[in-house]
This record gives C-alpha cells, structure tokens and sequence, in this order.
C-alpha cells in the first residue's frame, strides 16, 4: 500500500500527540456522508422542509447542511437505486408525494407533486424495478399508485385501493423481497395485505393475513432470507415474528411477545433488521428506548437482550448507515436524532452524540 506524504505526515503527527493505534485507525477511516431527514413543517416549532445534513462515518457526529424548502410535511422520504432522485410524502389532509432531483448529495430540485387521492401519506415505496411508487394514506385507509416517468417525475395515479374494515389506517407499503408482491400494512383493521401490482400500475388482493384483534401492526421488516417479517405492533406493545412464503405472497402470523418491560404505556414505531440479520431492532415511544432482539432459529424467533435509552423522547423512526455500523434514531418530541455505535457481535448499541433538529419523524442516512 503507497502511502502519500500528506497521509504519512498526518499519522507520524497523530502518533506524536500520543493516540493509540486504535485511534489512529478510526481517524484513517473518518469521512463523511449525506443524512437527509424527514420532518413536520405544519407542526409549531417544526421544519423548514427536508432537512439537509452530513454525519461523520466514525463517530456518528451529525451537522446540519440546510435544508429542502417547498415541500409540505415530509415526514417520509426515500431515494430511488442509484441516489439521483428522492420521493416525500407530503402528510396532509389532502395527501400528496413531492417528486425531487438529487443533483448532488445534498443538493436537491423538486420536479413536482402529485395527489395520492387519501389523506396523511405515511409512508413509500418503489416497487417494480423503480417503475411505481407506492404510498399508504393513513387518515383514509388506502393505498396510491403512481407511476415514474423517466425523469425521475410522477405521473397522474393509476391506482388507489381502500382497505376494507373498521376504520383502516394504512400505515406501509412495502415490496416484498423477490419482488413478486407488494405488503400494506394496516393498523386500523389489524391486518397486512398483500398484492400483486400489474404492468399497468393496478393493485390486485393476493391474500390477507390478520393479527390479534387490537394488535395495531403499524411496521413490518423482512429478515435477509425472505422466510420470516418481523411486525412491530403499535397499539399493544408487542412484536409478531411471521413466517412468509415468497411463492405465495401468504404472511403467516406466529410468536408474540412484549417490546418493552411491562408497566409502561407504549407505543411501538419502526423496525429495522441488521444487515446481516442477526439482530432486529425496534423503536418503543413512551418506554423510550431501543429494544434489540437477538434473532434466532434461522429468523424464526426473536430473543430480547436489551432496551437501552432512545437518547431522548418519543423514537419514531430509526435507520442504519451503509455499513451498518451506525444506528440513527430520529426523536420526534425531544426535536434530535441520536446515533449509535453498533457491536455487530452482540448486537448492543453505544449511545454517541445528539443532533438538534426540529421535529425529526424520519431519517435517511446514505
């Protein structure tokens, strides 16, 4: 390995100041990334539209860059594959999704919005190679479709389906790991459907697999091998291992358990899986805490090992940088995003520093 006259005068330097090899290491390896973070801007004391920030690789440190005006209430942003274009809800009583430009990291163009025809967008998804984009409307219990045209704009909705039930609230959209179907999950009717999407952006009922009356399901996660989700339940505190068969689209509800210590008011939010699919880890408002699960049998259960502190109040969205070396929590009430290292052996978290930001709901860091 060559290594320049810049670069050796920096490690002679860093050795002379007296830091251990260890130090020395994690300094040869410091860079910086793009965040991008989703926010309320309708909210008292909220943003200013998509927040614009880069994170430090080693120490999780996060600075702010700016931000994205113009865009009303992203409180769930996306990139598409290969990073130059990004789609927001707009959550709204008249819902929409903002289509945007990445022209640069952190440098962002809207191209322009649509409506999703429902109320509170919530969440996204591009499905069908990048071809449609998926919203959940929670206010009205449905789901949108829109096409991507080959700007990186969206084109007039091609779909929009309601679930049936007792008040729905579509809460997910999400491609299933093959690729085959499309899972909305929906909190209102306990339940988490599954679709087919046709070349001509149409949703058809493939199946619908229902939880404990009450449950809530507001998230899922895929586990790498694509024979097991993981469904965070909001409205009682729990977490649903599932099995999935790929062939089928058929989600099959199994093993049940807490998410927090029990005497706690809690409301679960987000799910993540560890790249490696080892751990799983999930965001407990009112507990205010991270729970990591230790995931066992291949993906079929779930062993709870820790629930340490959110690093401030109500957790709703929580994501992984590239190498998954980094776990970032966006705290909605306490208006901060908390990072954290992760032990890829034990799957526990290390607490690092606090970004201040108004209103975090969601947080993209690539």
């Amino acid at each position: 390995m060559v290594t320049s006259r810049r670069r050796f005068l920096g490690l002679t330097a860093a050795a002379a100041a007296g830091l251990t090899h260890a130090e020395i290491a994690q300094a040869c390896r410091r860079v910086t990334s793009t965040m991008y973070v989703g926010a309320y801007t309708s909210q008292a004391g909220g943003g200013a539209g998509i927040g614009l920030a880069k994170y430090d690789t080693a120490s999780g440190k996060v600075t702010s860059t700016g931000s994205l005006t113009g865009v009303a209430d992203p409180s769930f942003v996306i990139l598409a594959p290969g990073g130059r274009f990004m789609y927001a809800v707009n959550e709204q009583e008249n819902g929409g999704v903002t289509a945007i430009a990445v022209d640069a990291p952190g440098k962002l163009r809207v191209l322009n919005r649509q409506s999703t025809g429902g109320s509170a967008p919530c969440h996204l998804a591009l499905v069908a190679g990048g071809k449609y984009l998926l919203s959940a409307n929670y206010s009205s219990g449905d789901v949108a479709v829109h096409p991507v045209k080959a700007d990186g704009s969206l084109g007039a909705r091609t779909d929009l389906v309601k679930h049936v039930g007792d008040e729905p609230h579509a809460h997910q959209v999400v491609a299933d790991p093959s690729g085959r179907y499309v899972l909305a999950v929906d909190l209102g009717t306990d339940s988490v459907y599954t679709y087919t999407l046709s070349t001509a952006g149409k949703l058809a009922l493939k199946s619908q697999a229902t939880l404990k009356a009450g449950a809530g399901p507001r998230h899922l996660a895929f586990h790498p091998s694509g024979a097991y989700a993981y469904v965070a339940n909001e409205l009682d505190s729990t977490i649903a291992v599932c099995a999935y068969d790929g062939a089928s689209g058929k989600l099959t509800p199994g093993e049940v358990q807490a998410t927090a210590p029990g005497g706690t008011t809690n409301y679960p939010a987000e799910v993540v899986v560890s790249p490696d699919g080892r751990f799983v880890y999930l965001t407990n408002r009112g507990h205010n805490s991270v729970a990591v699960f230790a995931v066992e049998g291949g993906g079929a259960s779930l062993r709870r090992v820790a629930t340490p502190s959110c690093g401030g109040d109500w957790p709703r969205h929580l994501a992984f940088d590239p190498t998954g070396n980094l776990l970032f929590v966006a705290n909605q009430r306490s208006n901060g995003i908390t990072s954290f290292q992760v032990d890829k052996q034990t799957g526990l978290l290390t607490a690092g520093p606090t970004f201040t930001t108004p209103v975090p709901v969601c947080v993209l860091p690539v």
